[in-house]
């Protein structure tokens, strides 16, 4: 592959080039030394404009641009996501709360783009668990995944537990699950970014992935979401 000379970069008053992470120097061009405290103890500014005028911060955040990122690139991220948390973790239940904590911290920033984008359409905040969970089914996760998931029910027997089943989770296409890991689901990941969006819109929940295979379809996933029993309450007190 081409290689190109990558020089120090330095922070400057009116720099040329920007300043930030330096990947020819690694962690050790955001520390702070003598150079930089000064800048911030002199309150003097520094210029954070993009040199690239193709620039992420450039663009339109309500526009509802899909695919920006390839579904190979997608995948070796995630690939490369489960390895560093089977590296890190000590069984199977340890991985998936990994997987979990990883996919919450998208779901709380995800839900704040995706209301933004489609408030200006519909400007409406949910307020109710039927109207957050038909959100969550519908534009959020086609947001995310590039389609709405396939099928949203309610328990019968369990009244705070409802279901999100997804035929074929976009996250699972791509892992092989070792056999001393046979109960693996991947899609933990995926059931963090739900429960942290429905934290995030004020429905506390407990959201975890469920391999539910059917013939044709070896990864069907249902996502059981179980709400806070205080949900519940508050919802008969505002509705009835």
């Amino acid at each position: 592959m081409p290689s190109a000379a990558m020089g120090a970069l330095t922070i400057n008053d009116v720099p040329k080039s920007g300043f930030g992470y330096n990947p020819s120097i690694g962690p050790a061009s955001n520390a702070i030394n003598s150079e930089t405290s000064a800048i911030l103890l002199n309150k003097r500014t520094v210029s954070l404009t993009p040199t690239s005028h193709n620039s992420i911060y450039d663009r339109n955040i309500s526009s509802k641009k899909v695919n920006e990122i390839s579904l190979s690139t997608l995948a070796f991220l995630f690939c490369e996501i489960v390895n560093w948390a089977h590296e890190q973790s000590k069984g199977i239940q340890d991985l998936e709360n990994r997987l979990n904590g990883l996919g919450y911290q998208i779901g709380q920033r995800y839900l704040e783009l995706v209301k933004l984008r489609e408030g200006m359409k519909y400007g409406k905040r949910e307020t109710k668990i039927i109207e957050i969970l038909q959100f969550i089914h519908g534009p959020f996760w086609r947001a995310v995944f590039g389609k709405t998931a396939n099928e949203l029910e309610k328990s019968q027997d369990i009244h705070d537990e409802y279901m999100i089943i997804d035929n074929m989770p976009l996250v699972s296409k791509f892992i092989s699950i070792p056999k001393e890991y046979g109960n693996l689901n991947c899609s933990a990941f995926v059931a963090g970014i739900v429960e942290g969006a429905l934290d995030s819109a004020g429905f506390h929940s407990t959201v975890v992935a469920h391999s539910a295979p059917v013939e044709g379809l070896p990864l069907r996933t249902v996502f059981l979401v179980k709400f806070d029993s205080l949900l519940f309450t508050r919802e008969e007190i505002r509705f009835n």
